[in-house]
C-alpha cells in the first residue's frame, strides 16, 4: 500500500488470463455524444443528429465519416469525425463546427482530439507528420491561441494536458495550457501513448504512466501511489478506469508467436483519501 499526498491507493486484486486487449469501452447503444441544456447529439455513420428532451428530433447534418466524440460550448458544438475511407491522415475526418441549435456548419476545422472552453470556445489537438499542437477556436471557428503540446485534454481552472507523443524516448509530460501559446511544464513521463487519465473531484489527475500510477495535482506536483509489474513490450496496450471506490488498470500484452492473442493483467487498487 502506498500513501502519498492527498490520495492513497492499495492493490486488492491482480489477475492474469487471455483475452482482447483494453480497448475503450463502446458508448452504450442510443448513448449521445454529448448532452447539454435538453439537447442530445448523436452521431452514426454519415449523420450527426440533435435530439431535444423528450427525444424528438431538432436537426441532422450529414457528414462523409463516423463521428466518435462531441463536446459543447455555449450555442455551438464541436464533432470530431473518422473518416471512412484511409487517407493521407489516416483514418482522421474532418472536425465540424456545428450552430447546436440548428445544425448549420460554422467552420471545418481539422484535428483528432477535442474539448470544450466556456463562452463556445473549444481545444482542437492533432499529433503526427511533424505536427504536435492544440489550437484554440472560438464560436466562429477562427483561431484564437496555439500551443505546442497535444494529448488528453482536462479543463478545469485552465487546461492541463497529458501528454502522447509517440515518441521513444517520449518527451511527454503533464502540462498546463498558459495564455500567450506557453506551455508551463509539469512531470515527465515515461509512457508516449498513457491512456486517458482518471479525474478526482478535487481535480487530481490520475495518471498510467507505464507501470506507475502517479497522482498529479492542479499545481502539477506528482506522486507515485503504486508500482505495478513492469512492461516487456513496447506495443502493450493500457487502459485506466475507476469503479466506484476502486481503480481497474488493464494492461495487455500481445503474445509473440500470436500477436492476436494477449495476456490481460488486471489489476484493482482501492482508492481513497489519505488518512481515511
Amino acid at each position: 500500500m502506498t500513501d502519498i499526498g492527498a490520495w492513497r491507493a492499495e492493490v486488492v486484486d491482480h489477475r492474469r488470463a487471455e483475452g482482447p486487449p483494453p480497448f475503450e469501452r463502446a458508448r452504450p447503444a442510443g448513448e449521445p455524444l454529448a448532452r447539454r441544456h435538453g439537447v442530445a447529439v448523436h452521431g452514426g455513420a454519415g449523420a450527426i443528429t440533435a435530439v431535444d428532451a423528450g427525444n424528438r428530433p431538432l436537426w441532422t447534418h450529414a457528414c462523409a465519416g463516423r463521428p466518435n466524440a462531441a463536446h459543447i460550448s455555449g450555442d455551438r458544438v464541436l464533432v470530431t469525425t473518422d473518416s471512412l475511407e484511409y487517407t493521407p491522415w489516416g483514418f482522421l475526418g474532418p472536425a465540424l463546427l456545428l450552430d447546436l441549435s440548428t445544425g448549420r456548419l460554422v467552420a471545418e476545422l481539422r484535428g483528432e482530439r477535442g474539448a470544450a472552453r466556456g463562452g463556445g470556445r473549444f481545444l482542437l489537438g492533432l499529433e503526427g507528420y511533424g505536427i504536435f499542437e492544440t489550437r484554440e477556436y472560438d464560436g466562429e471557428g477562427s483561431e484564437t491561441a496555439r500551443w505546442p503540446s497535444y494529448g488528453h485534454y482536462v479543463v478545469g481552472s485552465g487546461v492541463r494536458v497529458v501528454e502522447a507523443d509517440r515518441r521513444v524516448p517520449t518527451q511527454g509530460r503533464v502540462v498546463r495550457l498558459l495564455p500567450d501559446g506557453v506551455v508551463g511544464p509539469g512531470p515527465a513521463l515515461s509512457d508516449p501513448q498513457p491512456p486517458k487519465p482518471v479525474v478526482l473531484p478535487d481535480g487530481t489527475l490520475l495518471v498510467l504512466d507505464r507501470h506507475l500510477l502517479r497522482a498529479v495535482d492542479r499545481d502539477l506536483a506528482t506522486t507515485v501511489l503504486a508500482e505495478l509489474t513492469p512492461l516487456t513490450d513496447s506495443r502493450t496496450i493500457r487502459a485506466l478506469r475507476r469503479d466506484g471506490a476502486h481503480l481497474v488498470a488493464t494492461f495487455a500484452e500481445p503474445s509473440p508467436a500470436h500477436p492476436v492473442r494477449y495476456t490481460v493483467d488486471t489489476w484493482t487498487l482501492r482508492l481513497s483519501p489519505a488518512g481515511a
